[in-house]
């Protein structure tokens, strides 16, 4: 019966069937809300949203945020160290951006786990639960909670992926999930799935163009040419009508199912109501609009790739967005560019060379620099937790082939605004960049601090679908030192 009443509704759908579809994630989760699960009381916090720049397959630390002068040749490579605005800290020459800037942000040094697996540390990072192989897709992302408790807002989704098409592989696989609260917990998609979502089958040329002026603006808020809005707010005037009769005659028609049925009934209803609201916001279809920014703007952030994602990431939170996830890394233009071991497939030049390209490091070094002091300079900082990540740094020696393989013992990561101690370094590693010397700060640690900048609890127990009970967060610890 509810398979024929999907059926007749189907005629009914507000504007296009993608829109609809692909808002069903934050619309599930505000419903949920409405519907009066319990949510725990919110915490004091420091941050009212949160970027999250996700660069998946594993980013150098030695040619980026803590070069190793003093090591051997085959462990410091050839890339030389600089002078940041932080007395005796030096990143690598490749950044000298953020460099300028490190006194905006708290760089840790000593990010570290103990898995050199690609899959299992993505997952590990983007939700900060240690995993399996066979559940990496099992445990929702940190976005995901953060959606499900504190919903949309402004008719944002409350977890926004630019573009959020990343898969690693092979075979590519789909890491940007709800998990156990449901694929509905999954993140909006921000841009349209390119035509060979596959990286290993892109053309992976020697030197690829750097220069890429992405679609970032998604499908899902764009009209049909013969649809204005006057007739997208009459169609659903009608659609209301219509279903109301559709409802009755459904409930009526099988007692014992009724409640089931009408509570599917909510959840359709606010899926295609925050569908239209999504579609009729203008301030959604600005917030999504980059070609909007100054020639100036786009140029400082670099016409990459990168450089477009993390200025839509800074639109967005400007809009109200409330968790926007920059994800970077596997690319059907540029392969596993962050996956650096050198082998022939690769097509990569040695890796201190490849780290000076404007899609690699140097690209997200202008990037990331020009986002945060954009964000300073309109006031976001203060209040926009932002939080560079990747699931492993690269080994301390150089392999044969010029590359650096998976080193899941040490790496780095940056957090700036949001409440967080700006201008500190946190913890360090040895001679060669292997390990910490100091206490290790894992991925579940990681996500620790963002839950706190947003006030969540993380001993808060959530309910799965079977109505089984999770901590929001059952390992990790917040960052010591990183907040005020």
């Amino acid at each position: 019966m509810w398979n024929r009443f999907l059926h007749r509704r189907d005629a009914l759908k507000v504007g296009s069937l993608t829109a609809a579809a692909t808002v069903a994630p934050w619309v599930t989760a505000q419903t949920a809300q409405a519907a009066g699960d319990a949510k725990a009381a919110a915490l004091p916090h420091s941050a009212d949203s949160v970027i999250f720049l996700n660069m998946m397959g594993g980013v150098t630390h030695h040619e980026s945020f803590d070069p190793k002068p003093d090591a051997p040749e085959d462990v410091r490579g050839t890339l030389s160290p600089i002078a940041t605005s932080l007395p005796g800290v030096h990143f690598a020459e490749v950044c000298p951006n953020l460099a300028k800037i490190a006194r905006k942000f708290a760089l840790v040094r000593s990010y570290s786990h103990t898995n050199n697996d690609h899959f299992m540390s993505q997952a590990y990072a983007l939700s900060g639960r240690p995993v399996s192989l066979a559940a990496i897709q099992k445990e929702p992302n940190i976005g995901s909670i953060v959606s499900y408790l504190q919903g949309p807002r402004n008719n944002l989704p409350g977890y926004i992926a630019v573009p959020g098409f990343t898969r690693p592989g092979p075979p590519p696989t789909d890491l940007f999930v709800g998990g156990w609260l449901g694929r509905e917990n999954a993140p909006f998609c921000a841009a349209r799935e390119p035509e060979e979502p596959d990286f290993t089958k892109g053309a992976l040329y020697a030197e690829p163009n750097a220069t890429i002026d992405e679609q970032l603006e998604p499908a899902a808020i764009e009209l049909p040419k013969e649809l204005n809005y006057d007739r997208l707010a009459a169609r659903a005037e009608l659609r209301t009508l219509l279903e109301g009769k559709l409802r009755h005659l459904e409930a009526s028609s099988v007692a014992p199912k009724r409640a089931t049925q009408e509570t599917a009934y909510v959840d359709m209803d606010a899926h295609y109501r925050n569908a239209f609201q999504m579609l009729a916001s203008s301030q959604v279809r600005t917030a999504f609009d980059v070609a909007a920014e100054s020639a100036a703007t786009r140029e400082a952030y670099g016409r990459t790739k990168i450089g477009g994602r993390c200025l839509m990431a800074r639109r967005l939170v400007e809009a109200g967005a409330r968790f926007v996830m920059v994800d970077y890394g596997y690319d059907p233009d540029y392969g596993n560019l962050w996956d650096n071991h050198n082998a022939t497939s690769q097509n990569h030049p040695v890796l201190c060379e490849m780290a000076k390209r404007p899609y690699h490091v140097a690209g997200m070094d202008r990037a990331f620099a020009a986002l945060l002091g954009d964000l300073d300079q309109r006031g976001l900082l203060a209040r926009t937790l932002v939080v560079f990540v990747t699931e492993f740094g690269r080994t301390p020696r150089i392999n044969k082939n010029g590359g650096r393989d998976h080193w899941g013992p040490a790496g780095s990561i940056f957090f700036a605004g949001g409440g967080t101690q700006a201008g500190t370094v946190i913890g360090a590693t040895d001679r060669n960049g292997a390990y910490p010397t100091s206490e290790a700060n894992t991925p579940g640690d990681v996500a620790a601090s963002i839950y706190r900048a947003l006030g969540i609890d993380q001993t808060q127990r959530l309910r799965d679908r079977e109505n089984r009970p999770h901590f929001v967060l059952p390992e990790g610890r917040v960052i010591p030192g990183l907040f005020a």
